[in-house]
């Protein structure tokens, strides 16, 4: 067994059952000597096959095939984009059958070190979904995916969600065009992507619904809109003249409102809010005003009632703001025998004797 090169390119020569086998392996020494003790290693084992060093492919193709697969099949493929920039850093040069679990282990810490649990979740995600369907669709003969049974990171559970004032106050500080929006997510729920793409025709106001064709879980979706915001409709609608809701000030659709939402929300001195975080909202507003999960879910479109149970826990938390905020409006002198009460303009003092 023997590493050579020839140019830049470092070949593996080894023999299997009498038969010598020439593998290119890429620019690094390291990678060849690395693929030659996983070939020793393999063959020592009994499970080595000539297949293998056929039909393997380089991460950066399958990430190149990946991608153009999910720009047609995956909403998010964006993300995925992301995510495999990141990937390609580290795997570039390596074919799929010479990545190991031990790779993508160190990946993992690597990124852990740069990065927050839920980033590197995405990523090793997406590096997971990259190759199943790499060996879905044929273009490797790798028969495991060394990504599965990867543990992840355990995530921390984010909702965030607005206050009645703080929802009036950001509300306040956007600017003309973005008003209408974030008002209608508080109070709809619905997701950025489905708002920025709303057309009239997804509306049925004379039967107060909003007609989503499709979500982020590929599905279509019916919600009922309450009065208020049928009101704000109709009133947007009796200005408009384009087939699409909401306009920015140069008349075209949004592609996204990002920057001006950020203003908008430290203009308004609101701490750690994501537009996602209005959709939170509407859930614990139904909640806290009565609404059981199952309608909730319902409203809300999700898919299961799992992913609705988290406003569950909103309810206890909106329960105890508002007890504080009720409390905040007395003034309670614990130090004295005097109990001092104030509301509103009476003014209540009661003597322990």
């Amino acid at each position: 067994m023997a590493i050579r090169k020839r140019g830049k390119i470092f070949y593996i020569d080894y023999y299997y059952n009498g038969r010598r086998i020439r593998e290119r392996v890429g620019a690094s020494r390291k990678l060849a000597e690395k693929a030659l003790a996983v070939r020793k290693a393999s063959i020592a084992q009994g499970k080595f096959e000539i297949r293998d060093t056929k039909t393997s492919i380089s991460f950066a193709e399958l990430c190149k095939k990946y991608l153009e697969y999910a720009k047609v099949n995956k909403k998010s493929w964006r993300r995925d984009e992301f995510s495999i920039k990141n990937l390609m850093s580290f795997f570039e040069n390596k074919k799929l059958n010479q990545i190991t679990r031990d790779d993508v282990e160190k990946y993992k810490m690597k990124r852990y070190q740069e990065v927050k649990p839920s980033s590197v979740n995405r990523e090793i995600s997406c590096c997971k979904r990259a190759i199943n369907v790499g060996i879905d669709m044929g273009w490797t003969k790798i028969r495991e995916n060394v990504v599965r049974g990867i543990k992840m990171f355990k995530e921390e559970s984010r909702l965030r969600y607005l206050t009645y004032e703080e929802a009036d106050r950001l509300i306040e500080c956007c600017n003309p065009w973005l008003k209408p929006i974030v008002f209608f997510a508080i109070y709809t729920g619905l997701r950025r992507n489905n708002i920025l793409n709303l057309m009239w025709k997804n509306l049925d106001l004379e039967n107060n619904l909003i007609i989503l064709e499709q979500t982020k879980s590929g599905y279509s979706h019916t919600i009922e809109m309450g009065d208020s915001v049928k009101e704000f409709l109709l009133d947007l609608k009796s200005k408009s003249t384009s087939e699409y809701v909401f306009l920015s000030s140069h008349g075209k659709s949004y592609k996204d409102v990002k920057t001006p939402f950020k203003t908008a929300v430290t203009k308004a001195g609101i701490k750690n809010l994501k537009f996602h975080d209005l959709r939170h909202t509407y859930g614990t507003w139904l909640r806290a005003s009565g609404a059981d999960l199952l309608t909730i879910k319902e409203l809300m479109g999700h898919r299961s009632l799992k992913t609705t149970e988290k406003y569950s826990h909103a309810f206890d938390k909106f329960k105890m703001q508002r007890v504080n905020i009720m409390q905040r409006r007395f003034k309670l002198n614990y130090g004295h025998k005097m109990v001092t009460i104030e509301k509103s303009e009476e003014k209540i003092k009661t003597v322990k004797h």
